[in-house]
């Protein structure tokens, strides 16, 4: 059965005891589910009945490239103006409840748990809690890198349950990744994917890459390596790494351990403004 984690209601209570495994690094933070409390929320311009955790944002000498949500919507609430950046794309990933998406066509799409949408930028699109209760998602935003002679991708909105999850070679399917576009497809600048490892499977070697990553946790228990630290993680659980932070990591609970990746891809290093930093 499919689970997807986020924030929980409340405060710890005033009996808890105050440990924790919350980390910024100058190469990587750890952000617990068990932080982002009804304290660390905020509300955005242009959205009504609605709370944000913000996760994730460009940071200098840090992670640069995202911004990352977890929304959490009452019903009847959103947004008819969502996004206040013109050349901003972004992805929805829905994690509880049920939404009304819009598209620029005119196209309404209802969008339940698993839902994804890919919106370019410039898409003049809108959103609305439909069901009883609150919905959740992840909000992923990234400022989009132009080249000529390439139009950005239209949007499109489909489910995680309509992708079958691609094995990763020599490894018996039990470390895959669902993707909802094509990794070679230049009109993409970012993917956000879904990784899953079964109980005990692992990626076996430290990856150090130029691509930024945001990790959202979205069910069981995982045991990451990152940069020199090994650090357990769980539902809800969100990683933020910079670029070239060695990472690897083991599925280390009794159920299969996924998350919503994003990274940054598809272009060049930008040199323009280094010189004479």
């Amino acid at each position: 059965m499919t689970s997807y984690a986020g924030p929980r209601d409340g405060l710890p209570d005033q009996s808890e005891y105050h440990t924790g495994r919350a980390v910024f690094t100058e190469s990587y933070a750890v952000i617990p589910a068990a932080v982002m409390t009804d304290i660390v929320t905020s509300s955005l311009p242009g959205w009504d009945k609605t709370r944000v955790w913000v996760i994730a944002r460009p940071l200098s000498g840090f992670a640069e490239t995202f911004a990352e949500y977890v929304m959490e919507i009452a019903p009847g609430g959103g947004s008819d103006n969502p996004e206040p950046e013109a050349e901003a794309g972004g992805v929805l990933f829905v994690t509880r409840g049920t939404l009304s998406l819009t598209l620029p066509d005119g196209s309404v799409h209802d969008m339940s748990e698993g839902g994804y949408a890919y919106l370019p930028p410039g898409c003049a699109w809108s959103l609305r809690a439909t069901g009883s209760a609150p919905a959740r998602l992840i909000w992923v935003r990234k400022l989009y890198q132009r080249v000529p002679g390439i139009i950005p991708a239209e949007a499109f909105v489909t489910n995680e349950q309509d992708h079958a999850p691609a094995p990763m070679p020599g490894t018996d399917g039990r470390w895959a990744t669902t993707r909802f576009v094509s990794s070679d497809d230049m009109r993409h600048d970012m993917q956000v994917n879904i990784v899953t490892l079964e109980p005990g499977a692992v990626i076996p070697f430290e990856e150090t890459h130029v691509m930024e990553h945001g990790l959202y946790v979205l069910e069981g228990k995982g045991v990451y390596k990152l940069n020199r630290d090994w650090v357990e993680v769980g539902p809800g659980d969100f990683m933020w790494l910079r670029a070239f932070c060695p990472q690897a990591c083991y599925a280390g609970g009794p159920t299969r351990f996924r998350y919503l990746l994003y990274k940054d891809m598809n272009r060049h290093v930008p040199l323009s403004g280094m010189l004479g930093r």
